[in-house]
């Protein structure tokens, strides 16, 4: 077990460096950049910044088809400039992880290009070569809309290599013990520079046998606990967190017995919550919070809203998907894989109570939230981008050029800003949220200053109640030391729900956020009024 529980107790932010601060005028955001903007962070609340790859790369999947695994890209900046960055972090009280991809590389990485040589090569056993693409059968293919088979046919030595992904990223070889040996290097090699940990990208396919899907398999878990072992040795603070985006029963070998990883996303949330939105049915999200399973008490979820890829879909049934791509996704545009292409506000029409409800949830649900840069001010997407690129645009700054995001001239920007409409950057953006008191910004600003003073969010239990109404979320979050009651109103039209109060009889229910008296609660029912997606949480105090 870690030292402290940091990581239970902490606020994530997920930023995409490119898109962040450009401090050199190239149009791409980087290391200094964020260096620049890290008084933002700390002034918004956060403990922990999560950055996607940062790695040298072709940048055919934005970073995470890796060329070299021991720095970073130069237009990022410099190693040194990153090193920088960490002490920055660390004298600010805060943290930082990194992606780290560990089941396949680039096709332009070094070892790949020599393996491409033949069996001769010494870094030929670094990947998975067949005669015959007839082998793993039963594995599915990822990415349907792109790839037709997970073998690819390398011309330079006659062999197939095996990729769960795109074709351009060949899967390592965890059978071989040099491979097992060079990521641990590459952990080791991060953090003793002094990253806090990892997002682990894509584990569950690390190793693969024939007969079986070829994930989540048990020597994946048996390398998972190697790598543990081995940072709970040197860097004991450091975090693991597990990219596995499968079912809550098949997730929950990950975390082991505490000793494997620390935290893993809790991705079947993500989706029912947008799906209540629309139907104003909460029983979805009730049945798959009440499923999952008992964890260590030194693990912990991760909940998010959206990140940077697409909303995923994956973890809903077929008849699901297609409601969702329906009511979200109406535009074929918007839709990739198995999922939708869309930044948080235009997926809920830059309605700012439902931002409020969805974000509340976020923050007072057991497990620790993660927010998606640009989200805290309600940043639109650009669906007219290829792939993910829709939601990764410039951060909006203020209202001065490009966003306040970079000095280069627009055309020479990574990305356009978005600069039209609704989401323009003139309306969105950090500066004029900043001086509203009102604004989406300062009202989660609010809320994770709030979170930090009630540590029963992050290491609390939860039990839904009974709202009797399918769109009312009714749960409370408790410990031996605190109980809050936490209300989501996921209709559209005002309503009065009786509820029975009888267990908490002879209590005071006082408003967390302190716009509205204390409630005592002297009879057994109570019949609360609630506005279209309105929100109530309530701390539950004796007398």
């Amino acid at each position: 077990m870690s030292r402290s529980l940091w990581y239970k107790h902490a606020v994530f932010y997920e930023l995409y460096l490119k898109g962040f601060y450009d401090s050199n005028g190239d149009g791409i955001g980087d290391v200094n950049g964020l260096r620049e903007k890290l008084d933002y962070l700390q002034d918004l609340g956060i403990d922990c910044i999560w950055l996607p790859p940062i790695y040298p790369s072709p940048e055919k999947d934005d970073g995470y088809d890796v060329a070299d695994y021991y720095t970073i890209a130069p237009k990022y900046g410099t190693i040194e400039d990153f090193r920088c960055l960490l002490e920055d972090v660390h004298r600010r009280g805060m943290r930082l992880i990194m992606d780290l991809v560990l089941n396949h590389t680039s096709d332009q990485h070094p070892w790949f290009q020599e393996a491409k040589k033949g069996p001769g090569s010494p870094y030929f056993h670094y990947y998975v070569w067949s005669r015959t693409p007839e082998k793993y059968t039963e594995a599915r293919i990822i990415f349907l809309d792109t790839e037709r088979s997970n073998w690819a046919y390398c011309e330079d030595n006659g062999y197939y290599y095996w990729h769960r992904f795109y074709t351009h990223q060949p899967d390592l070889n965890y059978d071989n013990p040099e491979v097992r040996r060079e990521m641990k290097k590459v952990l080791l090699y991060w953090l003793d520079m002094g990253v806090d940990g990892f997002r682990v990208d894509a584990v569950p396919y690390l190793f693969e046998r024939e007969g079986t899907n070829c994930e989540n398999l048990p020597e994946t878990h048996d390398y998972v606990k190697e790598l543990r072992a081995m940072v709970e040795k040197h860097y004991p603070e450091a975090i693991l967190l597990a990219e596995a985006n499968q079912w809550p029963w098949d997730l929950l070998p990950y975390f082991g017995d505490g000793d494997e990883f620390h935290m893993a996303f809790n991705f079947p949330l993500m989706p029912r919550l947008f799906m209540a939105l629309k139907t104003h049915d909460v029983s979805p999200i009730v049945k798959i919070m009440e499923g999952l399973p008992e964890i260590p008490s030194s693990c912990q979820w991760c909940n998010f809203l959206r990140n940077h890829d697409e909303l995923t879909l994956e973890m809903v049934t077929p008849e699901e998907r297609e409601y969702m791509w329906k009511v979200y996704a109406p535009d074929p545009r918007m839709r990739l894989n198995l999922g939708i292409r869309r930044r948080l506000a235009p997926l809920v029409d830059n309605d700012e109570r439902r931002l409020r409800l969805l974000h509340t949830i976020l923050f007072t649900i057991p497990g620790t939230p993660i927010l998606y840069y640009g989200d805290e001010i309600g940043m639109g997407d650009n669906i007219d981008l290829p792939d993910r690129n829709g939601v990764r645009t410039p951060m909006q700054w203020n209202t001065s050029l490009n966003a306040g995001f970079s000095e280069a001239f627009r055309e020479k920007l990574y990305a356009p800003v978005i600069d039209k409409g609704d989401f323009s950057y003139e309306r969105v953006n950090v500066e004029s949220a900043s001086h509203n008191p009102s604004s989406l910004l300062s009202w989660i600003k609010g809320w994770i200053a709030r979170r930090k003073k009630h540590p029963v969010f992050g290491m609390g239990k939860v039990e839904f109640l009974s709202g009797k109404d399918p769109a009312l979320l009714w749960y409370r979050v408790y410990n031996q030391d605190e109980e809050i009651m936490v209300f989501a109103f996921f209709g559209d039209e005002e309503k009065k729900i009786p509820l029975s109060f009888d267990r908490w009889r002879g209590k005071t229910l006082k408003d967390i956020e302190g716009k509205k008296s204390p409630l005592f609660v002297s009879t057994k029912d109570i019949t609360l009024s609630f506005a279209p997606y309105e929100y109530k949480v309530w701390e539950v105090k004796e007398g």
